[in-house]
């Protein structure tokens, strides 16, 4: 070992942050120090469904874990976009999927094309270049195929599991590999004197853990990072109001879909998971709008299935750690910030956080340049799914109650204004090399939200009309025809992943 390695990591919290970091420093190290992870059974893990994004797919293969056995063990059913209901305008449904809509003609964008046929009169809705989104909603499910050829090669695809599940299978994933695991409550943290860094933690009890490198897993408290070290917080509600939700599962009432739901609701929106064994539900919210009783009536009486739970009330204020790393201590998970799960953005973020920390592993001179590029990269994107998210509220054309209002008229960040602007004027999206969601994902909400360009790309001009009729018909014909051939969704994870007892027909 080299004399300025990193000799001991200590992890303080378990839970899906924890067990994920954990996981994949033990896979990537193997075994070149001491891993050690503290979590207390008295503090439960935040699991009430968990919605993903296509990363976290790459993440588990990266550990080497089989899907299969992922699922099974987990209950997981997977998932090829959100579905958002009454966000634009009562009654009104879209879909964010994980895939593109169409494929570019001549290096024309296709959401250019479709622009160019809707002046012309035709109301085929964007939706129905999308395959994802059309298997989706006939309940169909397949793979997506290796083939660049093929139109099942333009998608991708999420999980959707319990995560009260996945932080104890990649516990066991963990220990198996070395990572030591210790009962306990952190009760205080001893500092270096010459220079702030954590030097160790103590336990109830009086136990010490020495360490050289801390990473906060433990939640909203941010014991190490917050309490310890006082790094600071930049608070966004004045942008993502919404800081409070009521939760609680259900049971199932009928076969899973392979997509989330998010209803909007008087002052904040609803999300239904589907898993193989149950339903996760939560009612996410503006305390200034609606008091905790009125979100909880709501939630129980939009519930399809009978409760399993008590629900229960979770605050939260949305922003991010004003440095995620501060010292010797990494923030991974809730401690480093929260953004409400309207994108199912959490686990990704917590993804971002390793992958960003296996790239800029320290030694122990902890080298400020490589803190400070932690710190760009990690606020690059919080912000850029920020900004994201707040478009959702931004966008509404609602304004039948007070808090809608509040969202549809307030002043939004530069930098999503800047993306709203262009997207009006000529249908552009902004792209960009950091962050995570890309050209699809924005027109999918820009679209189904109703803002719309004022002229579309003039290069669409010189496709001939005729090729280009024939082009769009026979993308959407195929679509639909590869989503009626696809197998159930039910009926693929009973054949492939399921766990027992389910319901797959």
């Amino acid at each position: 070992m080299q004399a300025h390695a990193i000799r001991k990591i200590v992890i303080v919290g378990g839970g899906t942050a924890g067990w994920m970091t954990a996981a994949s420093l033990a896979h990537v190290l193997k075994n070149s120090c001491t891993i050690q992870l503290i979590e207390s059974a008295e503090i439960g893990i935040l699991g009430v469904g968990e919605s993903t994004i296509p990363h976290i797919r790459f993440f588990n293969a990266k550990l080497g874990i089989d899907e299969a056995d992922f699922m099974r063990k987990t209950h997981a059913t997977f998932k090829l976009g959100i579905e958002f209901c009454d966000w634009g305008r009562v009654g009104s449904r879209y879909m964010h999927p994980f895939g593109a809509f169409g494929r570019e003609i001549d290096g024309v964008g296709f959401h250019h094309c479709w622009l160019r046929m809707r002046e012309r009169g035709d109301q085929t809705p964007l939706d129905s270049y999308a395959f994802p989104i059309v298997a989706a909603r006939l309940g169909k499910y397949a793979p997506p195929s290796d083939d660049p050829r093929s139109v099942l090669s333009s998608y991708s695809y999420a999980y959707q599991f319990d995560a009260t599940l996945y932080a104890p299978y990649l516990r066991a994933y963990s220990e198996a590999r070395g990572v030591v695991r210790t009962e306990g409550k952190v009760i205080d943290t001893t500092l270096r004197g010459e220079d702030g860094f954590i030097q160790a933690v103590v336990l109830e009890g009086g136990k010490r853990v020495d360490g050289d490198l801390f990473i906060d897993c433990s939640g909203f408290r941010g014991v190490l990072i917050e309490q310890a070290l006082k790094t600071g917080y930049a608070d966004w509600s004045q942008w993502l109001p919404c800081d409070r939700a009521v939760v609680a599962p259900c049971e199932s009432d009928g076969p899973p879909v392979a997509y989330t739901r998010s209803t909007a609701r008087p002052a904040g929106w609803q999300w239904r998971i589907p898993l193989q064994h149950r339903t996760g539900n939560g009612h996410v919210y503006c305390g200034a709008y609606m008091d905790d009783d009125a979100a909880r009536v709501i939630l129980l009486d939009h519930l399809e299935g009978r409760a399993l739970a008590e629900p229960r009330i979770l605050r939260f204020t949305t922003g991010c750690r004003k440095k995620n790393w501060n010292r010797n201590c990494v923030a991974i998970g809730l401690s480093g910030g929260f953004l409400e799960p309207l994108e199912s953005t959490s686990i990704y973020l917590i993804q971002a956080a390793i992958t960003k920390l296996i790239e800029l592993f320290p030694d122990l001179s902890f080298d400020p340049a490589l803190t400070d590029e932690y710190n760009r990269l990690i606020d690059l994107e919080f912000e850029r799914v920020r900004d994201f998210l707040i478009l959702h509220y931004k966008a509404t054309e609602r304004d039948d109650t007070p808090f809608w209002n509040y969202c549809r008229t307030m002043s939004v960040p530069d930098s999503l204004a800047n993306k709203i602007a262009l997207f009006r004027e000529r249908a552009q999206i902004v792209r960009y090399r950091d962050g995570l969601f890309q050209e699809p994902s924005w027109i999918a909400v820009y679209v189904g939200q109703n803002i719309l360009p004022a002229r579309h790309d003039p290069l669409a001009d010189a496709i001939d009309e005729d090729v280009l009729e024939r082009y769009t018909l026979g993308i959407k014909n195929l679509i639909r025809k590869a989503a009626e051939v696809a197998p159930s969704h039910g009926a693929f994870i009973e054949k492939h992943c399921a766990s027992k007892p389910f319901m797959a027909v």
